[in-house]
This record gives C-alpha cells, structure tokens and sequence, in this order.
C-alpha cells in the first residue's frame, strides 16, 4: 500500500501549489514550525528531566506537569498545525523522504510513550511526586521523550537535504526505503 497517488494528488492542488510557490508563506510556516518546537521541546525537556531525576528535585513532579502543560499543549498545537502545511506544500518529496519516514516513526513512538505515561506510571503520581528521585518506569519514559524528540528534531532538519531524493540515482535499497518508483529516476 503506497500513499504516493495520495501525495501525487495532494501536490497538484490549488493551495499545495500557492504555498510551495509562495515567496512569503512557506518560510513564515517554517519559521512558526520552528519557533514551536522551541516552545514544545523546550518545556517537554524541562518535564522529562524532572522525570529522570537530573532538575528541578525539590519542586513536586505534579507541580512541574501541571505548570508546563499548558505550554508544551500550545506549542504541540501550533507545531503540528505548521507541521501538516509544511508536508501539504511539498507532499511528494516528503513523503519518499527518507529523513522525513523516520521522523515519522519517532512522532508515534515519542506519542505512545506520552500516552503510555500518561496513562500509566503518572496516574500513580501523588505517592511519588515529591520524590526526589521518580520510580525507574517515570524515568524511563524521560529518558525515552528525550531520545526520541533528539531525533525528531535531527531527521526533521536532515529532510531539507537531498541526498536520497527521488529525482537522483539510488541505490535499490534507498528506492525501497522512499517509495521511489523505477520511473522517478529516469
């Protein structure tokens, strides 16, 4: 099952095309999709190094879930509203993006490890929140949201490069990896 005829579609509308070809709008986005994720990462680092134990020991983790929330919940919202404009003005090149396929799959696994803390270990928050030293499963997930929004943020920048793009020669491997078809590459 490939997405291609989708993105293919996607890319010959009317608004793709005014935003890719935009001299003011597609930096702009990409400037708020940045700026965002400053704002998002920013306070996330600043919640998952709670979690592991490295800052803020002294403030009760609820405390410091509760006041960063909201701002990590903004900065969220506004990163993927810029995120999906970005993807809605160049579909076809992200989409057999290499970088942009990985970046993918550490957007899901960085939600289900929020979902499964969330949903998990935090439930039990009030027994450890002034502990200064969380239990091993709420450092685990600080751990894990670290490593894996380092990578978000890592293939997220690589996608501007075009090592692997379709309109190149590739190896066999890199045409399987993008979804690049024989006819792409002629």
């Amino acid at each position: 099952m490939s997405l291609l005829p989708f993105c293919e579609w996607l890319a010959g509308t009317s608004g793709s095309i005014a935003l890719h070809e935009s001299l003011f709008m597609y930096p702009l986005i990409e400037s708020m999709h940045v700026l965002t994720l400053c704002l998002f990462v920013g306070m996330t680092m600043m919640m998952d190094l709670r979690l592991t134990g490295l800052a803020l020991k002294q403030v009760p983790v609820s405390d410091v879930v509760a006041r960063l929330q909201p701002w990590i919940f903004l900065g969220f919202i506004v990163m993927v509203i810029s995120g999906v404009l970005l993807f809605y003005a160049i579909p076809v090149r992200s989409y057999q993006n290499i970088f942009f396929r990985v970046k993918v799959v550490f957007l899901v696994l960085a939600g289900l490890n929020a979902l499964m803390f969330h949903s998990g270990i935090f439930t039990t928050v009030s027994s450890w929140a002034k502990d200064a030293e969380p239990p091993s499963r709420a450092k685990l997930a600080g751990v894990a949201s670290l490593v894996l929004w380092a990578g978000i943020i890592v293939t997220g920048r690589m996608i501007a490069y075009n090592w692997f793009d379709c309109d190149k020669p590739q190896p066999g491997w890199v045409q399987v990896a993008t979804g690049c078809s024989y006819d792409a590459q002629r």
